[in-house]
């Protein structure tokens, strides 16, 4: 279960910095718009994920606390 935990955070934290990375770089560019979504909407998203993967990589970090005090 921790394992999982663990790559849900990492997948979810490489996606969402991705995110941020591609708003700032189209907002430094000087697009308010990337296709369709306004850019300061990718950025959101990007910071929500980032905000999700930490929930799921402390939760891998509290199951795994709780493993090392059952035995």
């Amino acid at each position: 279960m921790e394992s999982l935990l663990l790559l849900l955070g990492r997948l979810a934290g490489i996606g969402g910095l991705a995110l941020c990375v591609v708003a700032a770089v189209a907002r430094l560019q000087g697009n308010f718009y990337l296709g369709a979504m306004q850019v300061g909407t990718l950025l959101q998203a990007g910071v929500a994920a980032i905000v999700i993967a930490c929930f799921f990589l402390l939760l891998g970090l509290v199951s795994q606390g709780k493993a090392d005090r059952s035995r």
